[in-house]
């Protein structure tokens, strides 16, 4: 019997379904009536025996009535001479806003037989509304370079009637600088620009104050007037610039007041004042000022009232952006409302018999109509009564019922009977209102798993550790039981490239997803995976969304030095004249870092130095260059080691080491061959002798000083301590060789110099560094000197 029951109901609802839709198909043509706005109560719209051809008598006896779509009574019908009236005054921009043409849609509903009129009342505009300006006084900042032809993006003005009534015209009160120009929008809308005619001046004219005037076209036309104060700045050469030129957002129409919606951002390339932008809104109509509000430094939105899908179900912001020099941009800003189950149906009952005679069968007991506000799923309704009862609903016209009893009724079995109408939509959570009615519904599988996101960003670092939990999917099911269960899956990759298997796998029971194996950020930034959701219904239902995996970027690689190179071969010596002033350019540190971000940031130190404090390294480019003038002091060979770190955490780092020699009065690309410098030598026996004799006095300056400081070491000595001073015997250390009587060099490098002759003067050269020399025994040093001095006459500068 159960379910047999069900079977019924469910039969009882499906037909009333379909009768709902044929009659809805198959009505009746609109009759089409107009009226005037403010037209006086009572005044006559037509006459219902006439048009629907009935007589006057006919239209009592069938209890003719008029029920309007929006359950307002704005129309009178007199039974007596059968005259459709208005019983109130319309205001159309109250009714219809800026909606053209206006139309209230009514029926004529008759009984005995049940009769549906579909009617339609066209309300006319007439002009009873001023354009008017939300601001009386509109600021407008202007450079002084500003070139004629220059436009600017004025308020416009409101006017609530439509048609030729509306707003037609802009004009501005006379001047010598401007004039205005209408321009149309897509919408129909007209907006004023005020062009400049006549270039500004600021020091002779710092301010001007003209009045702008909007008219409409009525008959007598209306007119609205508004300040418009000019300021005229100094030159400014930058306009602030948008990132993008539409913005688009979607907001829940229970967001609560004073909530962030989105920042609008814009970039000026000027500074001081002139990059200064301050945000305002522009073109804005009174419902968008008092609905939403702009931060005028940090171009954040914000919700000032509450939002409603049914009055509005968009926005469209045009916001400016200005510059501390007048220069603007707009762009444009669209919120779209989105629709929450917030209204619950509403059922009007239209008539009802309160006692009907118990043999009777087919009666007809109410006449309702119902309707919900919400859209969508939202606003989709369910009728329904218990099930069990000698009662039926049918569908007759729109959204019009009739509740009609099923069979003759038995009054000695049950004499009340208690209705109870319930009307569900199947929004989420389903409201219901109940007028003497309930609703049972059965579940079946009409609802697929929906994922709380469509799109799902998930990070995970590099170097992961395998099957690591990376993030978690959500899919929730409307419906019940094994309908509502929810398995998750991978999908296959838009990309057949993409080895999906061996990156992710997710558990089929919560949507927890893990990465197989670890991630390479240099490898692979992101990839994609689609995941799908299908229930355990018959047949089954699924939905899917795309989850976007991030890899993040760990600090993993130090820096690499492309110049100088570090290969191991002989080093390259950068060479520097020793009349470079400070802040000569050495040379330049070129690395790269295959991270990204600020692990990727490199930073160059000068670690270490032969002489600290002659060369420095610029933190940020690499560049060595000398800190100081150069001296005869200084050494001629310096090795820097320098230091490149990047700015990750931990850092890494890598070193490079340079070689810079210090020369005197050449340049490289112009030095001569080795050997072309040995037949120079050669060819010259008077430059030899030069050499030699520089060199002899060299060593007995050198000589000299050295014995003048031992003797006055022996002489302070002996005053102390009444003994005498032992003086140094032998030669010098082995790593010294004097060459100039100036000072010493180092044995890390050999120079070769060469005399050449052969022109009656004499020339010292030096070549390019030789391979570094080794330490020689004492014993060898002059018979390795005289043989260097017989070959090329070098010196090995130890």
């Amino acid at each position: 019997m159960e379910i047999k029951g069900e079977l019924t109901l469910r039969k009882r609802q499906v037909l009333i379904f379909f009768v709902l839709l044929g009659l809805s198909q198959a009505g009746p043509e609109s009759v089409q009536y107009s009226v005037a706005e403010e037209t006086e109560v009572g005044s006559f719209v037509a006459n219902l025996a006439r048009d629907l051809g009935l007589g006057v008598e006919e239209l009592s006896s069938r209890e003719t009535r008029v029920v309007s779509d929006d359950n307002e009574k704005h129309l009178h019908l007199d039974l007596l001479t059968g005259d459709l009236l208005l019983n109130k005054k319309l205001d159309r921009e109250e009714l219809c806003g800026s909606t053209e043409p206006c139309v209230l849609h009514f029926q004529m509903v008759l009984e005995n037989p049940l009769q549906f009129f579909r009617a339609e009342l066209y309300v006319k505009d007439i002009n009873d509304h001023s354009p008017t300006f939300l601001d009386k006084q509109i600021l407008i900042k202007i450079s002084e370079s500003t070139i004629t032809g220059t436009t600017f993006l004025l308020e416009s003005a409101q006017d609530l009637d439509v048609g030729t009534n509306s707003l037609q015209n802009y004009t501005i009160s006379p001047n010598s600088h401007f004039y205005i120009k209408i321009r149309d929008s897509s919408d129909g809308k007209i907006y004023p620009e005020l062009v400049l005619d006549r270039e500004l001046d600021h020091e002779e004219e710092p301010e001007l104050t003209l009045t702008l005037t909007a008219l409409d076209g009525g008959s007598p036309p209306r007119s609205g007037t508004t300040l418009v104060l000019i300021k005229v700045l100094d030159i400014n050469d930058n306009a602030p610039e948008f990132a993008q030129s539409l913005y688009e957002v979607h907001v829940l129409e229970d967001t609560p007041v004073g909530s962030w919606i989105i920042t609008i951002f814009a970039n000026d390339l000027d500074a001081g004042n002139y990059g200064k932008i301050s945000y305002t809104f522009l073109y804005a109509s009174e419902d968008i000022r008092k609905t939403f509000e702009i931060n005028p430094i940090s171009g954040e939105v914000h919700l000032r009232s509450c939002l409603d899908f049914e009055v509005i179900q968009f926005y469209t912001i045009s916001i400016q952006a200005t510059d501390g020099g007048g220069l603007s941009e707009e762009c444009t800003l669209v919120v779209k409302v989105i629709d929450i189950n917030d209204n619950p149906p509403e059922v009007t009952i239209s008539s009802f018999t309160k006692s009907i005679p118990e043999n009777a069968s087919e009666t007809l007991v109410a006449l309702f109509s119902v309707r919900d506000q919400d859209s969508g799923d939202n606003g989709r309704m369910v009728c329904s009564i218990q099930d069990e009862l000698p009662f039926f609903l049918k569908p007759t016209f729109k959204n019009f019922f009739t509740l009609v009893s099923e069979k003759a009724l038995d009054r000695e079995t049950r004499s009340e009977y208690n209705i109870t109408i319930t009307v569900s939509d199947l929004g989420t959570p389903r409201l219901k209102t109940q007028h003497n009615i309930t609703v049972t519904v059965s579940d079946v599988n009409d609802n697929a798993p929906a994922f709380s996101q469509t799109t799902y960003t998930l990070r995970v670092r590099e170097n992961n550790s395998p099957a690591l939990h990376i993030g978690t999917v959500s899919a929730t099911d409307r419906d019940a039981g094994a309908n509502a269960q929810v398995t998750y899956s991978l999908l296959p990759p838009r990309d057949p490239h993409l080895p999906l298997a061996s990156l992710v796998s997710i558990n089929a029971d919560n949507g927890q997803l893990f990465a197989l194996r670890s991630l390479d950020y240099e490898a692979l930034q992101a990839f994609e995976v689609r995941v799908g959701a299908a229930d355990r219904g018959s047949p089954a239902l699924s939905s899917q969304a795309l989850v976007r995996v991030l890899v993040l970027d760990d600090n993993d690689n130090a820096p690499f030095v492309l110049y100088p190179l570090q290969n191991g071969s002989a080093p390259c010596t950068e060479l520097v004249p020793r009349a470079a002033e400070a802040g000569y350019l050495v040379t330049k540190v070129v690395a790269v870092d295959g991270d990204s971000g600020q692990n990727a940031w490199l930073s160059f130190q000068l670690l270490k130095a032969t002489e600290p404090g002659l060369f420095g390294v610029w933190a940020h480019n690499g560049e060595v260059r000398t800190a100081r003038l150069l001296s005869e002091r200084d050494a001629v060979r310096h090795r820097l080691l320098v230091l490149v770190k990047d700015n990750g955490e931990p850092p890494l780092s890598a070193s490079v080491t340079l070689h810079v020699l210090l020369v005197d009065g050449f340049s490289q690309p112009y030095l001569p061959l080795p050997d072309v410098a040995a037949a120079e030598a050669r060819a010259d026996p008077l430059t030899v002798y030069l050499v030699i004799a520089l060199a002899s006095v060299s060593s007995l300056f050198l000589c000299s000083a050295l014995a003048f400081v031992a003797v006055r070491l022996c002489r302070r000595s002996g005053a102390a301590s009444g003994g005498g001073c032992a003086v140094p015997e032998g030669h010098f250390p082995g790593h010294l060789v004097d060459v100039s009587g100036a000072g010493t060099l180092s044995q890390s490098y050999q120079y070769e110099v060469c005399l050449t002759g052969g022109t009656g003067t004499s020339e010292f050269k030096f070549l390019k560094p030789i391979i570094p020399s080794l330490p020689v025994p004492d014993t060898g040093r002059h018979t390795g000197e005289n043989e260097n001095f017989r070959n090329s006459f070098g010196f090995n500068i130890q």
